[in-house]
């Protein structure tokens, strides 16, 4: 979980047919071939018709078009998507890895931004291409699809499928350098923005071993951050030595002098411990690892699942050769397709499901699975350069009858772990029917109640009913909501005021959580319903603004709220609408000069500067919103002019999941032994 700053700016182009009715005549476009592959194209106006000719077509060459484009080949160019140029180059490294030819990876992120990615594989060739007539190692690096991974004889699988990673990092990066051992010599050469700028040249002395290194800066003129999280790419290092027992991989960070090598010994097993953070699991783990050639394909899959009582949603991590599909795909289906045929059969021919039993679906089979998927096979079909979805349908058919012949030989050989996984879904069904049923019921009584259409009477809603201006101020408490209330600018602001702390639904049944008054004021004002029941269109607000206090307290009831929107309802997360408000903590007045600041180093600042020497300056905290009167709470936190808001964004699904499970799980000791390692790291706490 992340926040980003919500920024205002737009670009603007002329859009319509390419030729448009101006002034009386005809005018055109330009039309700008720019070479994204997403079929479409950039317009610029022009004149008459009678300019228009072969002269106004325009390529772009080399790799401009990855420049002008950079999202369609990296996602965005926030944080997401610098991150994705660090796995494109590991990415490289593992297919090293996969090849059998490297064993040892390290990651460097330098203090000056930059990145550097070093393997002990066999190294980027260096000779001169056949037919290109450059060494190999600069046509990697300045073209396109290129690269050792579509003749099938370099690598049998492969991450970096598309022949894009490595050029994309350098097209993208205002300065790129390669060093390649091979044959007892050092090489290196560099480029920046794309094209070369050193040529490749043999250092002198001998060279042991062989490997490559790639150090690249990300442009500060493409994206908007350069620093690298560190926690991020340890999280992904970690998951790639998981899918790659006896794989060792390295960060180092300059930045910081932190340090940890990850290596693990069983892979997918200690995948699925990981996963399951100290919990119990109702199973042993089963294992799968099947390679055949399978509809004349070489196809491979390993993995690992099990359950547990104490998950009330599954934890599937999927993976195609090596490469985590966050989206899913046609592998995952197979999964689950296997799972619940299975164990229906198993169901019915060992009594666990009685004839008056219904079959279990798959969302009863899936609550509480934990389970690891990785499927390697050759030239799979992903969506989009950023591989989140598999889309081979191979995959489908190979996953679903390897798995269904591993576990049916599992369960007849362990029949009472068997009954147990049915009883699980079995508990899982009654509780997901009654769950519907409360569904159901609150969507009746919202239609019955004709006084508020079905909203929550504490709700202040807005006048306008277009949901693209509109804001949704969720604040705490009755004195808070007094003041926003106020506040507000009543056209475009809705404020819903809630009593206490809201359920906290990582601990909680779905059928208790629709049963709590809190959560139903909460649904009913979105409108989008939660669940398998969330309808996006639906839709009410725009942003959904959480605003508490600034303290313990309002940070424990942020932390509920942002369970509850990542548990029931993660589309508003994913499609952007949920928001922290920035409410300040100090307000500094001297006569007729007022500032704010929103944390100790800032007030310090304001002091220093805006407030030297203008005699004694009255600093007031605000402990909570409902200190605030309506204008200091307009001016500061709700006034779209002047107001920060800070975007809530999914960085990494798999952290995000399991800081949910550790702060707001059962587990007690795993989260005391957190909070311990952690307690110096905080500040503004109340004691």
């Amino acid at each position: 979980m992340g926040f980003l700053s919500d920024t205002a700016g737009a670009r603007y182009r002329c859009g319509g047919d390419a030729r448009v009715r101006r002034r009386g005549r005809m005018a055109h476009h330009t039309i700008v071939n720019d070479g994204a592959g997403d079929g479409t194209t950039d317009h610029t106006c022009g004149a008459s018709v009678s300019d228009y000719n072969a002269k106004s077509i325009s390529v772009l060459k080399g790799l401009e078009g990855v420049r002008r484009r950079p999202a369609m080949y990296i996602g965005s160019t926030d944080q997401r998507g610098l991150h994705h140029l660090v796995w494109e180059v590991v990415d490289n490294a593992v297919d090293e890895h996969l090849a059998g030819h490297a064993s040892t990876i390290t990651v460097r992120l330098r203090d000056d931004d930059g990145v550097e990615v070093s393997d002990d594989g066999r190294g980027i060739p260096i000779d001169v291409h056949p037919t290109e007539g450059v060494p190999a190692v600069e046509l990697a690096l300045t073209t396109l699809h290129a690269g050792g991974k579509f003749d099938r004889q370099s690598y049998a699988v492969s991450g970096g499928l598309h022949g894009v990673g490595v050029s994309v990092v350098n097209a993208l990066s205002s300065r790129t350098e390669v060093e390649v051992v091979r044959d007892g010599a050092r090489h290196t050469i560099a480029f920046s923005r794309g094209p070369r700028t050193e040529d490749l040249a043999r250092t002198p002395g001998k060279a042991t071993g062989s490997g490559t290194t790639v150090r690249y800066w990300p442009d500060p003129e493409i994206f908007e951050v350069t620093g690298v999280d560190h926690d991020a790419v340890a999280q992904r290092l970690r998951e790639t030595a998981l899918l790659n027992p006896g794989l060792s991989l390295t960060i180092i960070d300059e930045r910081d002098g932190r340090s940890q090598t990850f290596r693990y010994r069983h892979g997918l097993r200690d995948f699925v411990g990981q996963l399951l953070g100290g919990r119990e699991a109702i199973t042993s783990t089963l294992e799968v690892h099947d390679e055949r050639t399978y509809e004349g394909h070489a196809l491979a899959l390993d993995a690992a699942f099990t359950w547990s009582d104490d998950f009330h949603d599954d934890r599937l991590r999927s993976y195609v050769n090596i490469v985590r599909t966050a989206d899913g795909g046609t592998h995952e289906e197979g999964f689950r397709r296997a799972l619940t045929s299975t164990l229906n059969r198993f169901g019915r021919d060992s009594g666990a499901l009685l004839k008056k039993d219904p079959n279990l679906t798959g969302d009863d089979v899936r609550e509480g699975l934990v389970a690891v998927v990785s499927v390697k096979l050759p030239d799979p079909q992903f969506e989009g350069q950023t591989k989140g979805r598999l889309g081979s349908t191979i995959a489908r058919s190979y996953v679903e009858q390897v798995v269904a012949e591993s576990f049916t030989a599992w369960l007849t050989s362990h029949k009472a772990m068997g009954r147990r996984i049915v009883k699980r879904a079995a508990v899982a069904a009654k509780a997901r029917q009654a769950a519907k049923a409360a569904r159901e019921l609150t969507r009746r009584k919202g239609l019955l109640d004709s006084q508020s259409a079905g909203l929550p009477g504490k709700l202040a809603d807005c006048t306008s009913r277009d949901p693209s201006e509109t804001e949704l101020y969720v604040v705490e408490g009755d004195s808070a909501g007094g003041s926003s209330k106020a506040a507000r600018d009543r056209h475009t602001q809705a404020i819903l005021p809630l009593r206490g702390k809201v359920l906290n639904v990582e601990k909680s049944q779905l059928t208790r959580v629709l049963q709590n008054t809190e959560i139903q004021a909460l649904v009913k004002a979105i409108g989008t319903g939660v669940g398998d029941a969330y309808d996006h269109d639906r839709l009410r607000y725009d942003k959904i603004v959480l605003m508490a206090d600034a303290d313990v307290d309002g940070g424990h009831i942020t932390t509920l709220l942002l369970t509850f929107f990542y548990r029931l309802a993660p589309a508003l997360i994913e499609k952007g609408h949920l928001y922290l408000a920035q409410p300040p903590l100090y307000q500094l007045r001297r006569r007729g000069r007022v500032a704010y600041a929103m944390s100790d180093p800032e007030r310090e600042q304001l002091l220093r500067h805006q407030f030297k020497g203008t005699g004694h300056v009255e600093v007031q905290r605000f402990k909570g919103l409902g200190e605030m009167d309506a204008e200091q709470l307009w001016a500061t936190t709700m006034d779209p002019q002047r107001r920060t808001l800070l975007r809530v964004n999914i960085e990494d699904a798999l952290r995000a999941d399991e800081l949910f499970v550790l702060l707001m799980g059962n587990q007690t000791d795993p989260r005391r032994d957190w909070i311990v390692s952690n307690a110096k790291f905080a500040t503004n706490v109340d004691v």
